[in-house]
């Protein structure tokens, strides 16, 4: 009998999240409110800096990079860096904007952003720095910081795979960066359905991002609406957005944030499951975190190491045949039609994330795993390559 199909990624939803969204819908206030200001606060005093950090939820992690630059003033003429190796989310914000991106190499040892790459690439035209922390592996945020400094850049941190992260021993989120971005989608560390988090310690930044969140208004609905004297008034003072984070999403969150580290901690045991499994056949495995840091583990991605015999998209066909889902993270932006004719991009340009891409397989890594659902992936896999 074929073994049922073992996906990629599946959420972790329990009875306290359950019963925290069916009292909101009870409670009649469902969209932005009191339980979204509770994930706020709640996120905050996790990272462990409530006084002084900001958290803005939003409906979206691009909601969230876009809302960052934005506020930070970011427009036409203007030039920001980032990876070539990411989601385009990262990078269309700034095109949202009217200024235009540079895209740069990653370092083929961490698949994050290669410092010496954004250096090279600063023109008089550049106003910020956008790194990716790669699959819950943070990049080399001491070096980006300190080039921040020199070239007087802004530095928006993507982490939408890097809840919790600890880079030089603190979180992500609490760098001297100066936004950091989270993503809640259904596949993340922790979910909200649907969701963001733009954090900062730059107040004014804040204000912004909280005002053009809705529609540009000074004040939002939960304000205006449950004031004790009367105050329907409001005032546009710019044209904003719709980015704002319902109450039911939020009560997912407020739930899946108290599950984070314990999260970390099953998807660590995982990978480090993973990495006795695969030892010793031609791939090469994800990196580990240096000492005194930590990884978040949403991605586990593998690579083909040379003289594997197979290439990766039978390997994937070979897992799927077995019933394994996978994926790649990411056909890099290079290769994508808009990016690669707006800018005149070639592959030969970005060479460690091409090569990277054209190796590369995400396997299943989600806490609902077991060490059974490992071992069979890792059989299948096996089985891929011998058959080679």
């Amino acid at each position: 009998m074929a073994q049922e199909f073992l996906p990629y990624a599946l959420p972790e939803i329990g009875e306290a999240e359950i019963a925290e969204v069916v009292d909101t819908l009870r409670s009649g206030w469902v969209t932005t409110g009191p339980k979204a200001r509770r994930f706020e606060q709640d996120f905050a005093a996790f990272l462990g800096d409530a006084e002084g950090l900001h958290a803005i939820a939003v409906n979206s992690a691009t909601a969230g990079l876009h809302l960052a630059l934005e506020a930070l003033g970011i427009g036409p003429g203007d030039e920001v860096i980032t990876t070539t190796h990411t989601f385009t989310a990262t990078a269309e914000v700034v095109r949202y904007l009217g200024a235009d991106v540079r895209l740069v190499d990653i370092d083929p040892a961490t698949l994050n952003i290669d410092p010496a790459a954004v250096e090279a690439a600063i023109t008089p035209r550049t106003k910020a720095i956008l790194p990716v922390h790669y699959g819950g592996l943070a990049a080399d945020m001491p070096r980006l910081l300190g080039i921040a400094r020199r070239h007087g850049l802004k530095v928006v941190e993507d982490a939408a795979h890097a809840l919790p992260t600890l880079c030089g021993g603190r979180l992500v989120g609490t760098l001297a960066s100066d936004a950091t971005v989270f993503s809640f989608y259904a596949n993340k560390t922790i979910t909200t359905g649907e969701g963001g988090m733009l954090v900062t310690r730059d107040a004014q930044l804040a204000q912004r991002a909280r005002t053009m969140r809705l529609h540009g208004m000074n004040r939002d609905a939960f304000d205006r609406f449950t004031a004790k004297v009367p105050s329907w008034y409001y005032e546009v003072v710019a044209p904003g957005f719709k980015y704002n984070l319902t109450d039911i999403a939020a009560a997912l969150g407020i739930h899946q944030l108290r599950r984070a580290h314990d999260f970390q901690r099953r998807r660590e045991a995982l990978a480090a499951h993973y990495d006795a499994a695969l030892a010793g056949l031609p791939l090469i495995l994800p990196p580990r975190p240096g000492a005194g840091d930590s990884h978040a583990w949403h991605i586990y991605a593998v690579r083909l190491a040379p003289g594997a015999g197979i290439e990766r998209d039978r390997l994937i066909e070979r897992l799927f045949e077995a019933g394994i889902g996978c994926s790649v993270h990411y056909i890099p932006l290079h290769l994508h039609p808009y990016w690669r004719e707006r800018y005149a991009l070639a592959a030969a340009d970005f060479p460690h994330s091409q090569r990277a891409y054209e190796t590369m397989v995400s396997l299943p890594l989600y806490t609902r795993m077991t060490p059974a659902d490992v071992e069979r992936v890792a059989a299948a896999l096996r089985a891929a390559l011998a058959a080679a």
